[in-house]
C-alpha cells in the first residue's frame, strides 16, 4: 500500500470523481484511476460504487478512508515535525480537543496567543464531552486534551489545572441567586435534567447522591439542551458555574453547599506516543491561558491547582 494510493483515495472520496480528483491531484485522469485500481487489487475489494454521475464510497472504502486519512494525517505531521526550527521558528500542526464548558473561556484567546509566539504552528480546535475527548486522544485524533475526573488507571499523562463547582441551575421561577447557595438535599428533591451515563458529570452528581433515590425527568448529553430544559420548567440540573452563570437570563442558578460538587480539569496526552515540541509548547501555552482566565475572574468558581 502506496502513499500515492492513499491520496488518491482521499481525493476521489472528496471529490466524487477520477476526473476532479486528478485535478487536485495535478496529475493526470489515468494515472489516479491506475492507483485507485491497483489499491483496490492490493486489498481484494472494491472501494467505490461507480455510476454515471461519480464515485462513492461503499462500506469498506469508508472503512478504509477513515484509516488512510489518519494515516496521512501523521505523516503530513511527521514531516512538519522533522522540519520544524526551535524557538519561534517551531513549526507543526497541533490538534486540541476542548470541553464544551471551557470553549468560550479558552478558544479565542489560545488561538491568538499561538498565532502570535508561534507562527509556524497550526492549531485545530474539536469540541466534545470528556468522553468523546477521551477517545478522541486515545485513538490519536486529538494531540492533547482538557479532560476531568479521569479514572488513575487512565491510559493518560494528565496535569491537573483547576478545580471547578458545579452550579445547580433551575428554572427562573426558583429565584435562585448567586450569592444563596443551594443545599444539595434541595436540588435533589426535584426532577434532574441530567447527562446520560457514562458522562463525567453524570458521575460527580451519581456519587454526591448515593443513597438518595433521585428522578431524573430527561437525559441530555448537550449542555445547551439542558439549560433549555430547565428553563422551560422541566426540571433542575447542574452545571459547571461558568456555564450556570453564562445562561442567567433564562434560567436562575445558585451554588451548592453540602456536597463536594466539583470537577478537576487538566491537560491529558497519550502515554503511548510521543509529543512533538509543537504539541509540548501548546500545552504550556493552554496552561498560561487557564490561569489568566481564572486569575482575571472570567471563569467563576474556579481556583487553580
Amino acid at each position: 500500500m502506496e502513499i500515492r494510493q492513499l491520496r488518491a483515495l482521499l481525493a476521489v472520496a472528496d471529490t466524487g470523481s477520477v476526473t476532479a480528483a486528478a485535478k487536485t491531484l495535478h496529475m493526470v485522469q489515468p494515472a489516479v484511476t491506475k492507483q485507485i485500481h491497483a489499491l483496490e487489487s492490493e486489498l481484494g475489494v472494491e472501494l467505490f460504487e461507480r455510476s454515471r454521475s461519480g464515485m462513492s464510497l461503499n462500506a469498506s472504502g469508508k472503512l478504509v478512508l477513515e484509516r488512510a486519512r489518519r494515516a496521512l494525517e501523521e505523516l503530513d505531521r511527521a514531516r512538519a515535525e522533522v522540519l520544524s526550527g526551535t524557538g519561534e521558528d517551531v513549526r507543526g500542526r497541533v490538534s486540541i480537543g476542548l470541553l464544551p464548558s471551557t470553549v468560550g473561556l479558552l478558544a479565542a484567546e489560545l488561538i491568538s496567543v499561538v498565532s502570535q509566539r508561534y507562527p509556524g504552528i497550526a492549531l485545530r480546535v474539536d469540541i466534545g464531552y470528556a468522553g468523546h475527548l477521551a477517545q478522541w486522544l486515545e485513538l490519536g485524533d486529538v494531540d492533547v486534551a482538557l479532560l476531568f475526573e479521569q479514572p488513575s488507571t487512565s491510559a493518560f499523562r494528565i496535569r491537573p489545572l483547576l478545580r471547578e463547582d458545579l452550579w445547580a441551575v433551575a428554572p427562573s421561577s426558583a429565584g435562585l441567586h448567586a450569592d444563596e447557595p443551594v443545599a444539595l438535599e434541595e436540588l435533589l428533591q426535584h426532577p434532574l435534567v441530567l447527562p446520560a451515563p457514562p458522562h463525567g458529570l453524570r458521575s460527580i452528581v451519581d456519587a454526591a447522591s448515593a443513597g438518595v433515590d433521585i428522578s431524573v425527568a430527561v437525559e441530555t448529553n448537550d449542555a445547551g439542551v439542558q439549560r433549555r430544559l430547565v428553563a422551560d420548567g422541566h426540571g433542575w440540573t447542574v452545571l459547571p458555574a461558568a456555564m450556570a452563570i453564562d445562561a442567567a437570563e433564562a434560567v436562575s442558578c445558585a451554588p451548592i453547599v453540602g456536597a463536594a460538587l466539583s470537577r478537576t480539569i487538566g491537560t491529558a496526552v497519550a502515554r503511548n506516543r510521543a509529543q512533538s515540541t509543537a504539541c509540548d509548547l501548546v500545552v504550556e501555552l493552554l496552561g498560561e491561558v487557564v490561569a489568566t482566565s481564572v486569575a482575571s475572574g472570567r471563569w467563576p468558581s474556579a481556583r487553580l491547582v
